[in-house]
């Protein structure tokens, strides 16, 4: 039993020590990284300036053209994130500030998202090689359900997130492979496509009364002297439930409604994403209404 209890606790320690080794791997290459996607670019600068930042889901990544922008003379970058919440949109402005960013103009997309006030465990495992480093990070993550095991158990956040920050991503992040994702300042354009769903119901969403993270950005641009601007970004004619944009608007009169400046589904890759003409007519928009 003597020996059976020992080898237990061997056993234990060798674990422990390997998790924190490779917990310390892990980290330091995911500290060398800035080409693979928008959270480690950001984390991983300094510095910067922009006349415009934006923020939000694959709505403002798919929506908004950065190159019109810089077109007009104004230094862009479009931080969008497909699957984002405003969760990750608060924290990565909250980055930008803490990385000593330079901006005047925030445009965020606040509409779906505003029905939540959850993470997306995808996008916000990105933040998590961070966790240690940055007390940003750290605070943001502070009320979450698993904030004690994926800050104090090593490794834990690693094989939690596997998909998303495990092995695969690992080995190409040390390999420096740079991916598409920072291409065109951020703006992801889509295609046509000839079979695509031109539905949507989004009867049951209800845009929450306060919401915690989009308060937070509003507050981060006021004390950081940044002009904010909140929009709603179109969504194809055949949607049920549409009138959640006249309820955002009720409840955040702040927020200029752009749900119906593209109608056409010829302008659509799917119901809720504008392709890139369409992204083009809307961004147009956009700069005529606040940069003109």
């Amino acid at each position: 039993m003597q020996k059976f209890l020992l080898f237990t606790l061997k056993t234990l320690i060798l674990t422990i020590v390997i998790a924190v080794v490779l917990d310390f791997i892990y980290t330091a290459v995911y500290l060398q990284s800035s080409n693979r996607g928008k959270i480690d670019h950001v984390y991983n600068s300094k510095n910067e300036n922009f006349d415009v930042v934006i923020l939000g889901s694959s709505r403002a990544n798919n929506h908004f053209v950065a190159q019109m922008f810089e077109d007009k003379g104004l230094k862009t970058f479009n931080y969008g994130m497909s699957g984002g919440h405003l969760f990750e949109a608060s924290l990565l402005l909250k980055l930008m500030i803490e990385r000593d960013y330079k901006i005047k103009n925030v445009i965020l997309e606040a509409d779906l998202n505003l029905s939540n006030k959850h993470r997306d465990y995808g996008i916000s495992s990105k933040f998590l090689p961070y966790l240690h480093q940055s007390k940003t990070v750290k605070k943001h993550f502070s009320n979450e359900d698993d904030f004690l095991e994926l800050y104090y158990v090593p490794f834990y956040r690693y094989i939690k997130f596997d998909e998303r920050i495990g092995f695969r991503e690992f080995y190409d992040t040390a390999l420096k492979k740079a991916t598409s994702i920072l291409d065109h300042q951020g703006y992801y354009p889509l295609g046509k496509k000839p079979n695509a769903n031109m539905k949507n119901n989004i009867v049951n969403l209800k845009p929450l009364v306060h919401n915690q993270y989009y308060e937070e950005i509003k507050q981060i641009c006021k004390d950081n002297k940044i002009n904010f601007i909140a929009v709603m970004t179109p969504m194809c004619e055949n949607t049920k439930g549409i009138n959640y944009f006249e309820k955002v608007q009720k409840l955040y009169p702040e927020i200029h409604n752009y749900e119906n400046v593209v109608v056409e589904d010829k302008y659509f890759s799917s119901c809720g994403h504008l392709n890139d003409t369409g992204a083009r007519k809307f961004t147009k928009t956009v700069i005529h209404d606040f940069f003109k």
